[in-house]
């Protein structure tokens, strides 16, 4: 047996899971795509998320403020052992309302979250005056925000590369450009084919996003993956305006600001739309107007790996002993949740309760 598990995937979700089990002494392999291959690691929002996830489904708030609260303590780790800044903030965050019908609907999302979570999340709701003494430049067509103190933002290429790094001081074997034709389980192993080439392991986590429907059926396991577009554009830099991350508009380390929000059912086509990046910008101005004058440096699309509730998957194959599935689209809120309890759980030390509510099996009901 070459390995005890190999993970198919090295974006942010089989990153995270590969560093956890190599911490945990496994030998771990990573057969990862190539650079055509569709990532949404490389297209997101960068946030640490808790506001707002999980209303209508309470396991997964619970598990966004559980993995918000391994955070601050899994960057510190990572950030020491690679030397790598992850511009990681939990200082809040915020989500603008621009009008009344918004924020009737957010104050009972929240609401939502609060019951859900016994109370351990916390937000506030700030009206325009509130939010007028923590963000001058916001417009008056802004009539109010939520915010959280639980929330935060990270770079997230600065997060990707540094559990790559990670990975690589653990031993992870880290196998590029691949693509998995065949798995299957002989012997008491698993016997994966990629590009011709065999690699065998006590244990395999799928976690290969839009790929994981077609590699979940080689081990027993029906993965539903639904496909939405996000595009996003960045401006040039300029001086610190916002100090919190928003859902619609954020400020890196760098001084770029982030604009985006959208939700696109468009297939497997990652471009841009004018007409959405149009949308994006308008909503952006009439929250900080100056951002009219602000220079835009480019703009992208990437795909979003969703589930058909939203909620992330957690799976363990019934008729084959050892294969796992990981499928989310928060692959940056989780980071920390995947790198400890999820890869405790597939390493066979501990089982979080709330893992039974995220089966595939909730689909089927």
């Amino acid at each position: 047996m070459d390995h005890d598990c190999i993970v198919i995937g090295g974006g942010l979700v089989g990153s995270a899971v590969a560093y956890g089990l190599s911490r945990q002494y496994q030998k771990v392999a990573i057969l990862d795509g190539g650079d055509r291959s569709f990532r949404a690691s490389r297209g997101n929002f960068g946030l640490v998320w808790v506001q707002g996830k999980g209303w209508d489904f309470p396991p997964y708030a619970q598990w966004c403020l559980k993995a918000s609260n391994l955070w601050p303590e899994f960057s510190r780790r990572l950030g020491d052992e690679t030397g790598t800044d992850l511009c990681y903030q939990r200082n809040g965050g915020m989500h603008f309302c621009v009008n009344e019908a918004e924020w009737d609907e957010r104050k009972r999302i929240l609401e939502q979250n609060a019951r859900h979570t016994g109370g351990k999340f916390q937000y506030e709701m700030l009206d325009h005056a509130a939010l007028m003494e923590k963000l001058p430049n916001i417009s008056n067509a802004v009539v109010g925000a939520s915010y959280s103190h639980q929330d935060g933002h990270v770079d997230p290429l600065s997060l990707l590369h540094a559990l790559h790094q990670g990975i690589n001081r653990q031993a992870v074997s880290y196998v590029p450009d691949q693509a998995v034709s065949d798995m299957r389980r002989e012997g008491g192993e698993f016997r994966v084919v990629s590009n011709g080439k065999d690699y065998t392991a006590g244990k395999v986590v799928l976690c290969a996003g839009l790929g994981n429907q077609r590699l979940g059926e080689m081990v027993g396991m029906n993965i539903p993956v639904v496909v939405e577009r996000g595009q996003l554009m960045i401006t040039e830099r300029i001086k610190p305006f916002l100090d919190w991350p928003t859902l619609q508009v954020r400020q890196t380390g760098q001084g770029t600001v982030q604009i985006g929000d959208s939700h696109e059912d468009v297939g497997l086509n990652d471009g841009t739309d004018p007409v959405i990046l149009k949308k994006i910008a308008q909503r952006a101005v009439s929250i900080f107007p100056f951002l009219a004058r602000v220079r835009l440096v480019r703009a992208w699309g990437a795909l979003r790996i969703m589930t058909p509730d939203g909620n992330p998957i957690y799976q363990k194959s019934e008729a084959y002993p050892g294969a796992y599935a990981v499928t989310c689209h928060s692959g940056v809120t989780l980071a920390a949740i995947h790198a400890g309890p999820v890869a405790e759980w597939i390493g066979g030390k501990n089982e979080d309760p709330l893992f039974n509510q995220f089966g595939t099996d909730r689909f089927h009901v």
